[in-house]
């Protein structure tokens, strides 16, 4: 059985979760959940982010101590997923005694290779990164390029990670292994950095207390990025369950976003190198969900919460929206109006009208009971394509495409009915064969939606009469068509997505 090891990032318990970090931990899920369709063994890993400086001085201003102040924030980013129906394996804060563990063992790892060294260090941090940048970095002289506000100067002595001596193995790790790191423009974004030439990297602090203590040395304290890279190794077990560690890490497939690259393209294949352990097998990048053009953020003055959308539209709709308007491995526009479109002429006008027709017109002619599908229906062809390809999109990672060739299916059976008219022919063998046929669609269809909206396959699923859930089922095989069996009582049931009137 294959295996499919997929991450988030996780996340800076400074703030709420808002729609930008759904977008990313929605793209896993739906990523694993369609491994799972196609019988994939999957692991699904996220969680918080909780030591460094910039959560000490959240803490600070609440009047809490930072542990105090991480225990309230980090449930919310779990109740925000289960609020999506996110189905992680695994939840990870870097408070936990097992994390601690792992970067102690991680670290010494480097350390004891000859990797890591002491030396001080002088230069211009930015609390907000929790990062140095070199000046020809900054904006109008001393601006933070992402935060755009004012860096500090810092002068301390540091632990040094040796980048520089992983320079050409990462250039010829990057030649032996074209598509790990996708899309290709990303990829040669990393690649580019890399043969610009690597300095070595300050990686602990002696001016904060929060965070993992360096085992050999007490006055230090982790910086705070190689603390959370080291989360991905932690939850499978690194240094304490070796069997499980080798069974899953050469399957890891992180998704990240792009201000994030060089962190997990360079900085993270080094460490891995230099700890004795191969590099990530997969680094997925995606661009950045934008409001009116501007990335959003926690800073964003117009950060919108995942629980705000799935109230007004419903959380299927929702994840619909993220997976199907914008592509990862590009920035997409996020905005209200583009969920009520993809909510009125996909799912209403489409999705929720061929559902209702269908066992309407069954409980009519076919005395609620769904009759068996034809086998030469031209829609059996269109089927098989259309699930080759939400098979190649699925694969590719892009649900975008998995999803769009799921709703041609759907548009080709609401034109093949609207042709038939089985509505106002009488009952016999014609009109049993077309509902027959639009009853294998919405089987099929069920299926490939599962990884986008569960919710919404299982209630199909119910209402045609099969047993069990489509999340039970393996694709392509389950794919394949004349599998309604028919006999079925069909459930006519309320709209699934009433139309909006926005």
């Amino acid at each position: 059985m294959s295996r499919f090891f997929v991450t988030t990032p996780i996340y800076y318990v400074k703030d709420a979760p808002h729609v930008g970090h759904a977008y990313t931990t929605v793209n896993a899920d739906a990523l694993a959940r369609w491994h799972r369709l196609i019988g994939d063994d999957v692991f699904f890993l996220t969680g918080t982010d909780e030591h460094g400086q910039k959560v000490a001085r959240a803490a600070e201003e609440q009047g809490l101590d930072p542990l105090a102040w991480t225990d309230q924030m980090s449930p919310r980013f779990a109740e925000a997923w289960a609020g999506l129906d996110v189905a992680n394996d695994d939840f990870i804060r870097t408070t936990e005694p097992r994390h601690r563990a792992s970067v102690e063992r991680f670290l010494s790892a480097i350390y004891d290779n000859g990797y890591i060294f002491k030396d001080s260090y002088r230069g211009l941090y930015c609390v907000g990164c929790e990062r140095y940048y070199a000046t020809d970095e900054l904006v109008d002289g001393n601006l933070c390029p992402d935060h755009r506000t004012p860096v500090e100067e810092l002068e301390e002595e540091n632990y040094f990670f040796r980048l520089s001596a992983f320079e050409d193995r990462l250039v010829e790790w990057y030649a032996a292994n074209p598509g790990i790191v996708v899309p290709e423009s990303k990829r040669n974004e990393a690649l580019s950095f890399i043969k610009g030439g690597l300095k070595d990297i300050s990686i602990t602090r002696t001016s904060i207390d929060w965070g993992v203590r360096v085992p050999w040395d007490d006055e230090h304290v982790f910086y705070v990025w190689y603390d959370a890279l080291i989360n991905y190794v932690t939850a499978i077990g690194y240094g304490e369950d070796p069997e499980r560690f080798d069974e899953w890490w050469p399957s890891v497939h992180h998704i990240i976003g792009k201000e994030i690259i060089r962190f997990h393209c360079v900085w993270w294949p080094a460490m891995c190198m230099a700890a004795g352990i191969e590099p990530p097998a997969h680094v997925q990048v995606h661009g950045w969900l934008l409001l009116g053009g501007d990335k959003m953020s926690n800073s964003s003055v117009n950060r919108i919460t995942p629980a705000s959308l799935t109230e007004e539209y419903g959380v299927d709709p929702v994840r619909y929206h993220l997976l199907r308007d914008i592509p990862l491995g590009s920035d997409g526009e996020f905005s209200a109006e583009g969920i009520s479109s993809r909510y009125n002429s996909d799912l209403a006008n489409n999705l929720g009208n061929l559902l209702s027709r269908v066992t309407t017109v069954v409980g009519s002619k076919c005395g609620g009971v769904g009759p068996v599908p034809d086998p030469s229906s031209r829609l059996a062809d269109v089927a098989g394509t259309v699930v080759a390809d939400a098979v190649a999109g699925w694969g590719a990672s892009r649900p975008d495409l998995g999803l769009e060739a799921t709703w041609r299916l759907i548009r080709e059976t609401n034109a093949e009915l609207e042709i038939a008219e089985p509505w106002k022919a009488e009952p016999g063998p014609g009109v049993d064969a077309v509902l027959g046929s639009a009853l294998e669609v919405l089987r099929i269809v069920a299926i490939l939606i599962v990884p986008a909206m569960p919710a919404t396959a299982r209630e199909m699923w119910r209402r045609i009469g099969l047993e069990g859930t489509p999340e039970e089922q393996r694709l392509p095989e389950a794919g394949s068509w004349g599998r309604y069996p028919g006999g079925l009582t069909v459930e006519k049931g309320a709209p699934l997505f009433p139309r909006r009137k926005d």
